[in-house]
């Protein structure tokens, strides 16, 4: 045989022989053996101590699932370790392992090898422990040392549990939790090979929930969505999903049915990062849909339908993130409305009511106004753009507010309400609100109008107001800083005008209010009548939550009642009198100023003894001023007879719209008497 033959023989089979001698060598060699050299490795590599305590094993396998190809024949190397451990990071106290495995096994697809990468088509690990801790300075066990960038790429396409569990100890997030995760058999009707049980604290709540998912981190198939179903439980608060999720490693995409309910939507804060409003004990289920992208995503809650209260509630929301805050825009509407179910929005809820969800009622038994802060940290979390639509208004019967609409935006900490636009009695009352919650005290301005309010409507329970007619129009401008309606109402600046201008309003109330203690029998004997109300007029000044009036009064052809005094915001309190002045001969005639005096809470009316009707309040709601009222948009037009009107001076300064000076600052005209 020529020499090059033989060279060219033994050097081919040298190439057959060295990858049989390597396979012979992977196939016989005890891999026990290697054990301390790889826990060394690992160990350096993570910063932490590793071990295999158990026996370790090479196996070698044909690839799963089969594919009828060339590539069936090359075999799968699969390792198999037993009481494998991972330490925490060095300086822990408590010597506890950050990972505890009864046994992991794991196959290695041997082509990809060639390109650096690593695949690993099913890791699983079976009575897996897991415990992860944050401490109140940030430190984590689940953050590794940083290392040199490595050529090499790990593509882990499957991961399974058996009978694990996972502790999540977070000081920063308050959470105590536990998992227990084991594995399911998938039927023909779903595709979950994994469930869990949750339990635990969240920021001192009781949390608890289960669920099922397909095989974790299986979705590098995009054209099959990975399965998701969960119930979680956060003290009042439930959250249920039921859909599917794409490549859930990257969350490229989520489709799931989701139902929310609890306490109050403010509950959802720490759990969704989202800022929503207080409000009664809720519940709504909808559609949630998203993907998400470098800054976070985009997710839509479509065609949502529930309960706020006893409202009912549905629209939808979609909460898009962004560089500077994340945005939350869309639309919310309520058919029907329940004008308590607003009330914990400005804290306006009873005692009871804060008590159901959750909040320490702060409410003082002799105050009105609500004295409940606004959460003002939370409004520099997002922005908002939201239109609200409230049909139709379900109220106590003596408000006549009926419908209402309103364009909500949070911008940068600044809350706007332009315009907040409700249908009263008869009439429309619009208000533009500003909040800048960008300092320790909020920053408020409204400017509020009133148009076209019906008398008889504006007073529904009142009966002696049923046969009147004529319309309320006024303005009102207010600024002010606090961090509650009873702060900001307490150091409020501006003026409030209001006016009625011609009409008819019942001789019967104005002879209870005092003016003639004889016709009020015979009223009551032969019937009331309509006596011609020339004008009613007022314009007050507020001046650091104190309203003064500077003109009052309400002229009709029998009489004229003029109000004079001041209404104290601050302290909730009243100081107000009456001077009614007869146009004719009465059987007996009072000409003693009448009284207002007292707390919001328990106003009282005095004067001679004998006018018991002045108890009926009545002398408040003609002097178009309540302790609460007042501050709503009353507004500002005059007659087109103005001139032959006996008004004609009154109306002609209530021509002059109200101002009010920026939040904190004082005008002279607004402190002038």
């Amino acid at each position: 045989m020529p020499r090059t033959k033989k060279i060219m023989m033994w050097s081919t089979a040298g190439l057959l022989v060295i990858p049989l001698v390597f396979v012979l060598f992977l196939l016989t060699f005890d891999w026990n053996a290697a054990r301390p050299w790889i826990n060394q490795r690992v160990s350096e590599a993570s910063g932490r101590t590793f071990a295999i305590n158990g026996y370790l094993a090479l196996h070698w396998q044909r690839a799963q699932p089969a594919t009828d190809t060339w590539r069936d024949w090359i075999p799968f190397p699969r390792l198999s370790a037993q009481d494998v451990t991972l330490g925490n990071p060095p300086g822990s106290k408590d010597g506890t392992n950050m990972v505890e495995v009864g046994h992991i096994t794991f196959s290695v697809n041997p082509l990809p090898l060639l390109t650096q990468t690593i695949v690993i088509p099913t890791l699983q690990l079976d009575d897996p422990i897991v415990h992860l801790e944050r401490k109140r300075d940030g430190q984590n066990n689940w953050t590794f040392k940083k290392t040199e960038p490595s050529p090499w790429t790990l593509d882990l396409q499957r991961l399974l549990f058996y009978k694990g569990e996972i502790t999540l100890k977070d000081e920063v997030k308050h959470i105590d939790a536990k998992a227990n995760i084991d594995s399911l058999e998938p039927t023909a009707q779903n595709d979950y090979v994994v469930g869990w049980k949750l339990s635990g604290s969240f920021n001192g709540a009781k949390i608890s929930g289960d669920g099922k998912a397909g095989a974790l981190l299986a979705l590098k198939n995009v054209d099959k969505p990975f399965p998701l179903t969960a119930n979680l439980n956060v003290g009042k608060t439930s959250i249920r999903v039921n859909g599917t999720v794409t490549k859930p490693q990257e969350l490229a995409a989520i489709n799931m049915e989701l139902h929310l309910s609890g306490a109050s939507m403010a509950d959802l804060y720490p759990i969704t990062g989202i800022t929503l409003p207080k409000t009664p004990e809720f519940s709504t289920q909808g559609q949630l849909t998203g993907v998400t992208n470098a800054l976070g995503g985009k997710w839509t809650y479509d065609k949502f339908k529930g309960k706020v209260g006893e409202s009912d509630i549905g629209g939808t929301l979609t909460y898009e993130s962004r560089e500077t805050r994340p945005l939350l825009s869309g639309t919310v509407v309520s058919n029907l409305l329940r004008l308590s179910d607003l009330g914990p929005i400005i804290g306006a809820d009873s005692n009871e009511s804060k008590k159901e969800r959750g909040v320490t009622p702060n409410q003082p038994s002799d105050k009105v106004l609500p004295v409940e802060k606004f959460t003002t940290e939370r409004w520099g979390s997002m922005d908002a753009d939201v239109k609200i639509t409230g049909r139709k208004i379900v109220r106590d019967e003596s408000l006549p507010i009926e419908n209402l609409d309103t364009h909500l935006k949070l911008q940068d900490k600044v809350v706007t309400l332009m315009p907040l636009n409700f249908g009263v009695a008869g009439g429309n009352m619009i208000a533009n609100i500003k909040m800048d919650g960008r300092n320790d005290l909020i920053k408020a301005e409204i400017k509020l109008s009133a148009r076209h309010l019906k008398l008889k409507q504006l007073f529904p329970t009142f009966e002696a107001m049923q046969a009147s007619f004529g319309e309320v129009n006024g303005d009102t401008s207010l600024s002010a800083t606090g961090n509650s309606i009873a702060s900001m109402l307490g150091s409020s600046n501006g003026e409030i005008k209001a006016l009625i201008n011609e009409g008819t309003i019942s001789k019967l109330l104005l002879e209870q209010i005092g003016l003639n203690v004889g016709n009020v029998v015979l009223s009551q004997v032969f019937g009331d009548k309509q006596v011609k109300l020339n004008c009613m007029a007022s314009d007050l000044s507020v001046t650091n939550g104190l309203i003064h009036t500077k003109t009052m009064m309400l002229d009709t052809e029998d009489a004229i009642l003029y109000i004079t005094g001041d209404i104290d915001l601050a302290q909730e309190h009243l100081d107000l009198t009456i001077h009614p002045k007869t146009k004719g001969l009465r059987i007996i005639s009072l000409r003693a100023p009448l009284y207002v005096k007292g707390d919001f809470k328990a106003p009282k009316v005095s004067i001679d003894k004998g006018v018991v009707a002045l108890k009926t309040g009545g002398v408040i709601a003609l002097g178009a001023l309540a302790p609460v009222t007042a501050l709503l948009p009353l507004i500002n037009i005059g007659s087109q007879n103005e001139k032959d009107n006996k008004c004609a001076v009154l109306l002609k300064e209530a021509q002059e719209k109200p101002v009010a000076p920026p939040p904190g600052k004082t005008y002279k005209k607004a402190t002038e008497k």
